[in-house]
C-alpha cells in the first residue's frame, strides 16, 4: 500500500476534532482514587528460567476493582542497587508471553516490567495470564466495544488503570529506582503508554511507538482495518448511536491523554500504516504538552513500524533519561 494518509507538512500542523469531555480529569482522578482503595498486594516470585545473565520475577498486583493482574519483572543477575526502569505495554490481542522472551531491556543494564493485557493473550505471541472478570453489554468480538454503552463500563477503562497500578507495582520492588521510570509500548502498548503519561505525572520519559488508540472520530472512518473496523462494525448493527459511542471513546483518547503529557517523548509512526493510520500517531504527538519531544516517521513502512531500526533510535535516545 502507498502513502495514503496526509503529506508530511500536513502531518506536522495535523491536529484531532476530538473533543475533550469537560469532566476528563475528574473522571479519571475518581478511577484512580477508588482503584487506589484496594491493597496494590505487589508479589514478586522468582522463576527458574535457566538464564544466567536475567534473573525474572513472576509478578502479580491488584488493578482495576482489586482484580489481580500478572507481569514480569525483569532484572540484570546480580544486581544489588536500585536500577532504571523500563514498564513496557503490550499490542492489541497479546499477552505477557514466557519468562525467558523480551530481554533487550534488562540486557541494557535496566530493570524490565511487562504487564499484562486483562482478557487478551490469545491471538499471538506466547500467551497471558490475566482474566478480565467483567462483563459487557453486547458488542462486536474483540475489545474495542466492550461496555461501550458508557464511559464507566469501557474496557479500556479497567486497562488504563491496571496500566498505572503496573508502574506502582514495579516501583515496589526494592531493585527498581521510581525516580527513573521510563513508559514502553508498540501499537496498543503505545495507547497504553500515552495514557500513562497524562495520568503518572513523575515519569522520566516515554516512547509510544506507532501508537493505537489516538484520534477515534478520524481513525474510525480512515481506516477500515482492524481494531478500529470492530467500532464502525459495532455501529453498522447499532444504527443511531456514533454520538453515543465517540463520547465514551473520548475518555479514552490518547490525543487528550497527551496534552497532559508531563515527561520528554520519542514518537514513531510508519507511513504506510493503516492500522494505526500516521495523522492519528501525529494528532498525539502534535497535542503531548512536553516541550522535549521528537517522532520518527518511517516512510515506507506498515504497522511494523522502524522494527529493529527504531529499537536501536531508543537505545540511544533512553540514554539521556535513564
Amino acid at each position: 500500500m502507498a502513502l495514503f494518509d496526509l503529506p508530511l507538512d500536513e502531518l506536522r500542523k495535523y491536529r484531532s476534532e476530538s473533543t475533550v469531555p469537560g469532566d476528563f480529569d475528574a473522571f479519571w482522578d475518581k478511577t484512580l482514587r477508588e482503584t487506589r482503595e484496594h491493597d496494590l498486594d505487589a508479589r514478586f516470585e522468582r522463576v527458574d528460567t535457566g538464564l544466567s545473565t536475567v534473573q525474572v520475577h513472576d509478578v502479580t498486583f491488584a488493578g482495576f476493582g482489586g482484580h489481580p493482574v500478572k507481569g514480569w519483572l525483569r532484572l540484570p543477575a546480580g544486581a544489588a542497587e536500585p536500577l532504571p526502569l523500563v514498564v513496557e505495554f503490550i499490542g492489541y490481542g497479546g499477552g505477557r508471553g514466557l519468562p525467558h522472551e523480551n530481554l533487550l531491556w534488562a540486557s541494557t543494564g535496566r530493570a524490565h516490567f511487562v504487564m499484562d493485557t486483562r482478557g487478551q493473550g490469545s491471538v499471538w505471541g506466547a500467551g497471558a495470564g490475566t482474566p478480565d472478570p467483567v462483563g459487557s453489554v453486547p458488542g462486536y468480538p474483540g475489545f474495542m466495544t466492550r461496555g461501550i454503552d458508557a464511559p464507566e463500563n469501557y474496557y479500556y477503562r479497567r486497562v488504563f488503570t491496571d496500566a498505572v497500578r503496573a508502574i506502582e507495582a514495579a516501583r515496589a520492588h526494592p531493585l527498581t529506582d521510581a525516580s527513573r521510570t521510563v513508559a514502553f509500548g508498540s501499537s496498543q502498548g503505545g495507547g497504553i503508554t500515552l495514557a500513562v503519561g497524562g495520568l503518572v505525572p513523575d515519569l522520566a520519559a516515554v516512547a509510544p511507538d506507532v501508537p493505537f488508540l489516538c484520534d477515534f472520530p478520524r481513525a474510525t472512518t480512515l481506516t477500515d482495518r482492524p481494531p478500529y473496523r470492530e467500532i464502525g462494525l459495532f455501529l453498522k448493527t447499532h444504527h443511531g448511536h456514533t454520538a453515543e459511542v465517540l463520547r465514551t471513546l473520548s475518555y479514552f483518547d490518547g490525543v487528550h491523554f497527551a496534552a497532559r503529557g508531563r515527561a520528554p517523548a520519542l514518537f514513531s509512526a510508519g507511513g504506510e500504516d493503516q492500522t494505526c493510520p500516521p495523522s492519528t500517531v501525529f494528532a498525539a504527538y502534535n497535542a503531548w504538552a512536553h516541550e522535549d519531544k521528537t517522532i520518527e516517521l518511517y516512510d515506507f513502512n506498515d504497522h511494523e513500524g522502524g522494527g529493529p531500526f527504531h529499537e536501536a533510535v531508543k537505545l540511544r535516545w533512553l540514554r539521556s533519561y535513564i
